[in-house]
């Protein structure tokens, strides 16, 4: 009997032992586990700038996650197009379409193999195929189901193309100034994206060869309506005048002001230009200088006669005639007047001016900014010199740019002083192309919009313990384990006597 009582005692303790070292491992299991949201993958985009006198084809990435609601995008790549703005093919449109095949073979050689599906592609016509519009819809329609034929045989994920109207392009213009300078989100030293103490909001002035655009938060609230983009970024809401006067890009102008002269001169075959260098003649048929919505064509011409211009090199003639082109004069709503009868509040604030502001601005050594009197300064002795000694000086400059520099220096000067207005703020203006190697355009703004109806990628989510937890899990599971054993050992081999 005595060892019969030992053997149960024996047992009762291996029994006891592991159901407590067993609870102990349960308990050690299921106490303080966290979870981590492993990092979220990148995610593409791409957005095709279908402008009036190029295309270009910007690719963009962002973290899967977003920040209250809006990517967090930075440029990758850009790629130029060959040749002129998909809206130059309105006699051939399948060849618009081929021209986009360059640019997405780069896409696709940059952009990884298993995230092409899932990258959304779009494609943004400006103030090129609005006029385009105006004149042959039918030519405009075929454009654009031509590259969308294309674009959809590439492995992307394409999200249609479309014609901005002139207010989105301003509107996602000064989106983009304001998101890479941090205006509207910071990304602080603990790697936190958090709104801005003081956010630095700016304007952004947009200068096309169709259209020209500005877009401002104004002081007071803007009178009408219609002109006022409403904006939803990072969980704030912003009002910005914005507006778009077509016609008024460079090339547009520049076309305005050689059917003017045309007209003044009545039917000579050899037209002055003073805006253009002594020494510098261009001849263009008719057909071609009135190949525009933006010009009024006389009702009887001969589009094979040719006229010639013939530059003057007279910068004050130049800026009077140029004048007259934007009318600053008639506005019904003086003194909030921007120009060609245009309502617009007073300017305010900083502005980032970019496009062809910024490359004339450049070319004259006048970027990012200069003084008032030596803008202009520049400007007149610029225009005055013949057109064999800016040969001479600018070899490497190609002619096509080289004329109209002297015309287009002083048409912005004209909207931006006369227009828009700012003779009394013209410190507040930054003439830039880039800004933390980012290109500034409407593009990226109109990307930051569109992440708002991109779906996030989730997150891989693991699930652990602390490393001196995981240790003692390990102990007392393996220790439960052999007392399991120790007491199966006993039960097997034990044989109690009777």
């Amino acid at each position: 009997m005595g060892k019969l009582s030992a053997k149960k005692n024996i047992l009762g303790v291996v029994v006891t032992v592991t159901v407590c070292t067993t609870i102990i491992a349960l308990v050690l299991s299921l106490a303080q586990h966290y979870t981590l949201d492993l990092p979220y993958g990148t995610q593409y985009g791409m957005v095709f700038d279908a402008g009036s006198s190029h295309t270009s084809l910007f690719i963009y990435k962002w973290p899967g996650g977003k920040e209250n609601n809006t990517g967090i995008v930075s440029q990758v790549k850009v790629c130029e197009v060959d040749g002129g703005g998909i809206s130059s093919y309105k006699q051939d449109p399948p060849a618009a379409a081929q021209s986009l095949r360059q640019c997405l073979d780069v896409a696709k050689a940059t952009i990884p193999v298993e995230q092409q599906q899932s990258c959304p592609v779009y494609l943004g016509a400006t103030a090129g195929m609005r006029l385009l519009r105006l004149q042959d819809l039918n030519a405009t329609d075929h454009i654009m189901e031509e590259v969308t034929k294309t674009i959809n045989g590439y492995p992307f994920n394409f999200r249609g193309a479309q014609i901005l109207s002139g207010m989105e392009e301003g509107a996602y213009g000064w989106v983009t100034i304001n998101y890479i300078l941090e205006g509207f989100i910071k990304h602080t030293f603990e790697g936190k994206w958090v709104p801005p103490k003081a956010g630095r909001i700016l304007g952004a002035l947009d200068l096309g060869g169709g259209s020209t655009q500005i877009a401002f938060s104004p002081k007071d609230p803007v009178k009408q309506p219609d002109s006022e983009a409403a904006l939803q970024l990072y969980g704030h809401r912003y009002g910005v005048y914005t507006h778009s006067y077509l016609c008024f890009g460079k090339d547009q102008a520049m076309k305005q002001l050689q059917a003017y002269l045309v007209e003044m001169s009545g039917s000579s075959a050899i037209v002055l230009h003073p805006c253009y260098h002594t020494g510098f003649n261009l001849t263009l048929t008719l057909g071609d200088l009135y190949d525009s919505p933006c010009v009024s064509k006389p009702g009887n011409i001969d589009p094979e006669k040719s006229v010639t211009f013939s530059g003057t090199s007279d910068p004050n003639q130049c800026l009077n005639l140029i004048r007259i082109i934007v009318n600053i004069t008639e506005c019904s709503h003086s003194p909030d007047c921007g120009f060609n009868g245009v309502y617009q509040p007073p300017v305010h604030g900083e502005f980032f001016a970019y496009s062809a502001y910024y490359y004339t601005f450049d070319f004259l050594g006048l970027a990012p900014q200069a003084p008032l009197p030596k803008v202009t300064s520049t400007i007149e002795t610029f225009c005055k010199k013949s057109w064999n000694s800016l040969l001479a000086e600018y070899p490497d400059t190609k002619e096509k740019y080289l004329r109209d520099y002297c015309a287009s220096a002083q048409y912005i000067m004209t909207i931006l002083v006369q227009g828009y207005k700012f003779n009394e703020t013209w410190d507040n203006i930054y003439f830039q192309r880039q800004v933390a190697d980012t290109d500034i355009g409407w593009t990226l703004g109109y990307m930051l919009n569109l992440t708002n109806l991109i779906a996030p990628k989730h997150p891989l989510v693991v699930t652990g313990v602390q490393r001196s937890q995981w240790a003692a899990e390990v102990f007392f599971i393996v220790f439960a384990l052999f007392l399991s054993l120790v007491l199966v050992i006993l039960l097997i081999f034990w044989q109690p006597e009777h």
